[in-house]
C-alpha cells in the first residue's frame, strides 16, 4: 500500500517538477515515486551485479598458487 510523504524543494525544483509532470500527463506525486523507483530498481541491479561478479572470480578464490604460470599464459595452442 502506497505511503504518504512529505518533500520539502526549493521553488525552482518544485516548478521544474510541476512543468515535467504536466509534460507527462501525470502528478508530481506520480513523477517522484517513478524516479525514485528508476533508482532503486537501478541500485539493485548494481549490487547484484557486483555480487555476482565477486562470487565468480575463480583466479582472485584459487590464490596464486592456482593461477596459470606466465608461460602457460602465453602459450600459443
Amino acid at each position: 500500500m502506497p505511503k504518504n510523504i512529505t518533500l520539502k524543494l526549493p521553488d525552482e525544483t518544485a516548478l521544474w517538477a510541476r512543468r515535467k509532470a504536466a509534460e507527462e500527463d501525470t502528478s508530481v506525486s506520480k513523477l517522484v515515486a517513478a524516479l525514485l523507483e528508476r533508482e532503486m530498481r537501478l541500485s539493485d541491479a548494481y549490487w547484484r551485479a557486483f555480487e555476482h561478479w565477486k562470487s565468480h572470480r575463480p583466479a582472485a578464490a584459487a590464490g596464486a598458487a592456482g593461477r596459470m604460470s606466465r608461460d602457460e599464459v602465453h602459450e600459443r595452442r
